[in-house]
């Protein structure tokens, strides 16, 4: 097509040299080669477009297969690690956030809002009929490949990143032009500077009138001037942003009435997309179309014009008029979005492993439990599954001895991060998960602060006191805790540890504690003292092969027998 507009050009440059200068053909033939250019062009725009739609969709389906290879974590796929919270009580330990995290595997938003949504609902456990309104939704939303399509493809190569608090705010600040009648004064006057302008270029209107128009204009223009750009610079935002947000709402809006959906939530959401039957789109739309006329005053040859034309208080005007009439819904609008894509980042996860189940959420009437048959760890491609169970016929508190790197840790995070999962709403890595409502807390990546002044123990302790405030809540807490106090001495570790435990699972919570001080083991006799099914010991062990560790990352009963500490040492080079 490139070639096709060429030959076009010179073949219009052939016919200009035959006409005007060789008078051989009429000047009208000119219209045959620039209509043929004019198509040629629309033509060209629509097949540019095409590619680049096309280009994208490719690399929805690379992402996919990525993902089902293990090779999911590439610098294009958004790690959210602008949601790290270093106070959050288990984000940090389970690898929610970050390069190679759980939200960088299942994020597929196009939108910051669609992110944040998905970060909360990773970070803050869902009630039972949430959970399971969720559930419903993905399940509709899995098999709907052409949809994520659709969305991967809709609007500008950009992530919109409108903000949302902001945008939202700005929906319902007071008006700041309220007054009804100045759009059409304003429009009067800019058609009046516009024909005693073209009157005066002609000679039929002399300067002194259009220079008296002229003053009107810069008069209204002045009085104007502060109450308009505060209105347009609060939108504050590129236009393709807006664009995207209309393209993928558009995108929703056509599914919900070409295929319809049975699920509650996907139907309250579809409902909060409208204005008096209107779709959201076609707002979302006006608008990005008003601030995309509104950024013509910066062209430099349009300028002149546009202050003349009184261009900048007459979208103003605009904006103002389409805020009062959308500006409370905008909020909802960006919400409902949000939760779509969200809901359909875990339908794309679902998609991708159609053998994980949903768990099976349990309303606590039994007491908390947590209940899991050859439970994996989501991030890991080879991990090794085991069989996990606290609370009803369980033990409440499983105490985990072990060699280094035979698995305490792993089963932990694995623990953490499908329960995170589970209480978001999206399948788990088990072949079979049934849980309550728990609150999640963990101790897994515990760290100094030099900046802050606190050691490693300050930290750990700090945050078992913000376990057992969780542990007071309304919702039974899970907690999981690797190297109870490992930063003090043995004898002050050996009473704290027990102290800590105890009152935990006296509040009625669950949880795993990991140790390589075997004298820790010995809580587990205090804590079942009278009740034998509170606590249970359960190890990981090792094997030495021709002087080779190995593992099986087999949940045992009982306390472990060896270490492997020594043959580490020697196996790095360290004469021990």
């Amino acid at each position: 097509m490139s070639g096709v507009r060429a030959l076009l050009v010179v073949a219009a440059l052939v016919l200009i040299w035959l006409g005007p200068v060789r008078h051989a053909v009429t000047a009208a033939a000119l219209l045959i080669p620039g209509g043929l250019f004019l198509v040629a062009m629309t033509l060209h725009d629509r097949l540019a477009g095409r590619r680049t739609r096309n280009g994208r969709a490719i690399d929805l389906y690379q992402r996919a297969l990525a993902r089902l290879d293990g090779n999911w974590a590439d610098s294009r796929s958004e790690d959210g690690s602008r949601f790290i919270d270093p106070k959050h009580p288990y984000a940090a330990d389970m690898d929610l956030f970050g390069p190679n995290s759980l939200f960088q595997l299942l994020c597929t938003a196009r939108t910051t809002g669609g992110e944040a949504v998905l970060a909360g609902w990773l970070g803050a456990p869902a009630s039972p009929p949430e959970i399971r309104a969720r559930q419903e939704s993905i399940e509709e939303l899995r098999a709907r490949l052409d949809l994520r399509e659709a969305l991967w493809v809709a609007g500008e190569d950009v992530r919109a990143a409108i903000d949302p608090a902001r945008l939202a705010a700005w929906g319902e600040t007071p008006s700041q032009l309220p007054w009804r009648w100045l759009p059409p004064l304003l429009l009067l006057l800019a058609v009046a500077m516009a024909a005693v302008g073209a009157a005066w270029a002609a000679g039929a209107v002399p300067a002194r009138g259009a220079g008296a128009c002229a003053v009107l204009v810069v008069a209204a223009t002045s009085a104007l001037k502060k109450r308009a750009a505060a209105v347009t610079e609060a939108i504050g935002r590129p236009e393709s942003h807006l664009a995207l947000l209309a393209a993928l709402v558009r995108v929703f809006e056509g599914e919900f009435a070409a295929a319809g959906f049975q699920a509650p939530l996907m139907r309250a959401l579809d409902q909060r997309l409208r204005v008096s039957g209107v779709p959201a789109s076609k707002e979302i739309a006006r608008l990005g179309r008003l601030t995309r006329l509104l950024s013509w005053q910066h062209n430099l040859m349009f300028a002149p014009f546009a202050y003349f034309l009184l261009w900048r208080p007459q979208f103003a005007c605009a904006i103002e008029a389409w805020r009062r009439r959308n500006g409370a819904r905008i909020a909802e609008w960006l919400r409902a979005l949000g939760e779509l894509e969200a809901l359909t980042s875990l339908a794309t996860y679902a998609y991708d492993h159609p053998e994980r189940p949903f768990p099976e959420i349990a309303d606590g009437g039994g007491g908390p439990r947590f209940e899991a048959t050859e439970l994996a760890h989501p991030l890991l491609a080879a991990c090794v599954p085991n069989d996990v169970r606290l609370g009803a016929a369980g033990p409440r508190l499983i105490v985990l001895s072990g060699s280094n790197m035979s698995g305490k840790s792993t089963l932990m995070r694995t623990v953490g991060v499908n329960t995170v999962m589970a209480l978001a709403g999206a399948p788990v890595r088990a072949r079979r998960l049934c849980l309550t409502p728990l609150a999640v807390g963990a101790t897994l990546r515990i760290q100094d602060s030099l900046l802050a002044g606190t050691s490693r123990f300050y930290a750990e302790v700090s945050r078992l006191r913000q376990l057992v405030e969780l542990a007071r809540g309304p919702v039974p807490l899970l907690f999981l805790v690797d190297e109870i106090l490992a930063g003090t001495n043995s004898a002050d570790r050996r009473v704290g540890a027990a102290a800590v435990l105890r009152g935990l699972v006296e509040r009625g919570a669950l949880g795993i504690a990991s140790t390589h001080d075997l004298a820790l083991t010995e809580i587990v006799a205090e804590l079942a003292a009278g009740a034998p099914e509170r606590a249970v010991n359960m190890h990981f062990e090792d094997q030495l092969e021709d002087g080779r560790l190995r593992f099986d990352y087999r949940l045992r009963p009982g306390v472990v027998q060896r270490s492997n500490a020594l043959a580490l040492m020697r196996a790095v080079g360290l004469e021990v």
